[in-house]
């Protein structure tokens, strides 16, 4: 998986009005657990525009001058209600003899038959929870579509890997391809008119004998 460098520096204090004035600075206030002790630091916003603002997953190498580098991933993010703007964010330290879990992201391949046809594709799962050892995190999961046709799913059991454990059983749905309703109507309804014209043309038939043809009243004198 593809890291990210975050420069930042230590926090000397953790209180509010340390906290307050740091983002005022422009820069936000972060914790890295899972090590002997959390880790206080802060780095500038843009810092974290490659690592926040990306539907790709990464590792993190937070770096803190003077040699001193941890690794991590991204655990959770605060966002300020109105301005959208980072206000804090938890990273978990990594090791690369210790399982970790992570969210990946699922990218889809190739045009599906089935949408071509007039199906719905229903895009189950974005993101597979998967725990494995950090050199073992894939970048993504890819899936082929491109021969999914109406009624056809993919689930989790397809994506299994001896590399890393995926944390949902193996019958979820990651991506399907439905019938849309609509279409199954307009289906029954041209049935139904067809059905309709044919009963008719029988009953015209029946009322109408052809020409030359004796009636049963006819026959009978």
């Amino acid at each position: 998986m593809k890291s990210i460098t975050i420069k930042g520096s230590e926090r000397e204090s953790v209180g509010k009005k340390a906290t307050k004035a740091l983002r005022n600075a422009g820069k936000v206030p972060c914790v890295v657990y899972g090590g002997e002790k959390p880790l206080h630091f802060a780095a500038d916003e843009l810092e974290f525009r490659h690592l926040v603002y990306t539907p790709n997953a990464h590792t993190v190498v937070v770096d803190l001058g003077d040699g001193n580098k941890v690794n991590a991933i991204m655990q959770d993010i605060q966002f300020h209600p109105v301005t959208d703007k980072i206000l804090h964010i938890d990273f978990y330290q990594s090791f690369a003899d210790k399982e970790l879990t992570m969210n990946i992201p699922v990218r889809l391949n190739g045009n599906s038959p089935g949408v071509r046809n007039g199906g719905r594709l229903l895009f189950r799962k974005r993101k597979l929870a998967i725990k494995a050892l950090p050199d073992n995190l894939p970048d993504f999961f890819d899936i082929d579509i491109s021969t999914l046709k109406i009624g056809d799913n993919i689930t989790v059991e397809s994506l299994l890997n001896d590399k890393f454990t995926i944390l949902h059983p193996e019958t979820t749905v990651v991506v399907q391809v439905k019938t849309a309703r609509a279409a199954i109507v307009i289906e029954d309804e041209e049935e139904g008119d067809e059905e309709l014209e044919g009963a008719e043309a029988t009953a015209e038939g029946e009322a109408a004998p052809a020409e030359g043809e004796a009636t049963p009243a006819e026959g009978a004198e």
